[in-house]
Parts: C-alpha cells; structure tokens; sequence
C-alpha cells in the first residue's frame, strides 16, 4: 500500500511523529503531553544500559580495516571490550549530569558486555558465521559479516516530514546460497523479551520502520520486520498491515495544545510513568479504586508533618484529591518514613527552599506501616500542570 502525500518544503521539528512519541500517546495522551513540556528529564539505569549496547553496536559495525592483515584473529573481543567501556564512560557522565536520577550502577558494565555479545550473535545468526568464537573471527570474516548490514542507525523522514524513525539495522537477508531474498528491519532491543508474541507497541514500532523505509526506499525488495533481543539471544518476526495512515492520524491529534488532552490511567501507562508529580489524574484514580496501592514500591501525595533533618525520620499525612485539577485535601491517613541517600538530600533541599506545599513522593518502598525512600526514590514538589508551558 502507497501512501499518498504533499511533499513539502519544511514542516517544523516542535511536531514530528516517531515509534517512541506514537506508543506514549497511544499509552496515554496526556503523558505524552507532559513529555512535550520540557519538563526535568529522568535518567534511569536499564536506558543508559540499552545505550551502552546499541552505542557499542553502531561503533563496530562501522569499523574500517583496509590496510589491516585479512587474516587476523583474537581481535573482536578486545575491540568489543574497549568500545563498551567507551561508551560506558559517555553514558555514565550524561547520567549523573542529569538532575532527576538514581545512583549509577557500576557493576552493570557486565551486563551491557553481555547485550553486546547477545547482538553480535544474533548479526552472526544471519551469516554462515552462525555459533563461531569471536576469538577465530578474522578480518576477512568480519567483513562478510557486516557485508549484509545495509544501514546502521539509519535515519528516517516521511515525503512530508510528519514521519521520523531511526533504524537500529537494515539486514540484507540471504538464503542458503548466499544469494539476497530481500531486507529486514531489524530493531534491536535490549530489555525484557516477551513471553511468546512481540507486544502491541514493539509490533506497531517495527511496521512504522518498515512502512516507512518502503515509502523512503520505492525501489525496495520485499522487507520483513524482526525484534532482535539480547538478552536471551532470539529474533522474533511481526507482520501486519499498513500502518502509515494511522501515524497520520495520530499525528494529527499529537499536535500541542494549551490544556492538556485526557488522560487513560491504568497499570501499565501509571506504573513507570516519570511525569507523575505534574498530572492529577492517576492520584485520582488511585483514590476511587482504579489503580492499586498495594505494590511494595508506590508512589504517594503527601504533606510533611514532621522531619528529623539528623536521622531521616519523618511522618508523612496522605493529601486526597478534590475535584480534578491537582486540588488536595487533608486525610487521617499517616505514615512514618524512613529515608536516606539522594531522597535525603531532595528533601531538606525542598525544606530548606521554604516550599510548604504537597510533596509527591516517587518509589516509596513500604514496609508495614513504614515506607523507605533511598537513592531509587523521588522527592519533587505536586505541581499539577493545567495549561502548555510551550508556546501553542
């Protein structure tokens, strides 16, 4: 299926539509709102991870041997081995320049040599280098192998300009004669693999890469769409239908607005949301029953009744929502606290700043009639936003 579009001369950049801005809308549309806010950014230990790995990906697959020795071996591991730790370093100074974060993980660099290997495995599964040791891989080997890599980290951009992706790998898929059957899309992912099936936003993900590649590349032979895992070393196929015209269609209900759209509060779009200190909604649906409280790390709307500055002791009395614009109310629901590390400093920092309002509280771990807060918690002033800080 073809698309049809005016081609334009310059469309602004405030307004394009990638995977990753499509899936949040669809997750919830005010979050995906709140994303446009420029609001402080949050770090977190399992993305710097997936960067180091992908990073680390692009480098070797872009590496020049000519002039080098055909036959050389035992020098992909320690190549691997220096472009991790490169990467790392970069990852870990962006991270702790970054204000909204948890501690860095410094014995995580095992895991991200472990993504790195799990990649390359999976690139070798498309060659008859297949099960081979890095250690007897050759420069002449290696060359074949990122012979079927037709692009890495190949950006993206719709006739129009609406549409913009960025393409892990483009694989030239052979059969067993070494002769070209067409192209896969192939988007590599570093995190959880899924049980059995690829996941609703994963799918829709690889059909926009792939429809979008078609419309940029016309002359394409056939092209097929596969999520390659790390962690456990598996590729799995999607396929679907033509999926541009309903990235057009969200496009134009992702255009900015002055008040926020509405919100769809549920486990999965609440759960890990980092936006929650600025949207009433899910503390709204937390107290009428919609979302649960009983996770053993949760997150609360509090006003500070008492804070022991020396020890981290506090006692803590849950605010209730009144009406739906971020409204709250005293309740006679109290809790002692716990806490220590960088939640210790945000809190005396907000102490110490005069601020008397509503505090949210960000992965609380509860304990009884106890909650901790450490250096995986968040303590941020409740500051609901009603209308765009952006200019509409």
């Amino acid at each position: 299926m073809v698309r049809q579009v005016e081609i334009v001369g310059e469309i602004s950049s405030q307004h394009q539509l990638s995977p990753s801005s499509w899936n949040r809308f669809e997750e919830c549309p005010r979050k995906y709102w709140l994303s446009r806010q420029r609001l402080p950014r949050k770090a977190s230990m399992p993305a710097s991870l997936g960067n180091v790995i992908h990073n680390s990906m692009e480098e070797i697959c872009n590496l020049d041997f000519e002039g080098e020795d055909d036959s050389e071996v035992g020098w992909l591991s320690k190549v691997m081995r220096k472009t991790v730790d490169k990467h790392w370093a970069i990852e870990k100074e962006i991270f702790l320049n970054t204000p909204r974060r948890p501690n860095w993980k410094s014995q995580s660099i095992g895991k991200a040599r472990q993504g790195l290997v799990g990649a390359l495995n999976l690139l070798f599964s498309k060659t008859k280098f297949e099960g081979r040791k890095f250690s007897e891989i050759s420069i002449k080997d290696w060359n074949e192998i990122k012979s079927i890599v037709l692009s890495n980290e190949e950006s993206l951009i719709s006739n129009d300009g609406r549409l913009i992706g960025r393409l892990d790998l483009l694989i030239d898929d052979l059969d067993e004669d070494g002769n070209s059957k067409g192209w896969i899309v192939a988007d590599l992912k570093t995190g959880k693999p899924p049980n059995s099936i690829l996941n609703e936003k994963v799918t829709r993900q690889l059909l926009f890469y792939r429809d979008l590649l078609k419309e940029t590349k016309p002359n394409h032979p056939s092209v097929s769409a596969e999520g390659w895992y790390s962690s456990n070393q598996k590729i799995y196929s999607t396929e679907g239908d033509f999926v541009l015209d309903d990235a057009i269609s969200a496009w134009n209900k992702m255009k900015l607005t002055i008040h926020p759209p509405e919100s769809t509060p549920s486990e999965e779009s609440c759960g890990f949301c980092e936006f929650k200190a600025w949207c009433p909604d899910w503390w709204i649906s937390r107290d009428i029953g919609h979302l649960s409280d009983k996770n053993i790390f949760r997150d609360e709307v509090v006003k500070i009744i008492k804070f022991d500055d020396f020890t981290g002791a506090a006692r803590f009395e849950r605010q209730i929502p009144v009406g739906k614009q971020g409204e709250l109310t005293s309740s006679d629901i109290s809790f002692g606290a716990l806490i220590k590390g960088r939640a210790l400093s945000q809190i005396k920092a907000l102490i110490s700043s005069d601020f008397e309002g509503a505090v949210f509280l960000g992965s609380a771990r509860s304990q009884g009639q106890i909650i901790h807060l450490g250096d995986w918690s968040e303590v941020l002033p409740w500051s609901p936003l009603l209308e765009s800080k952006r200019k509409v």
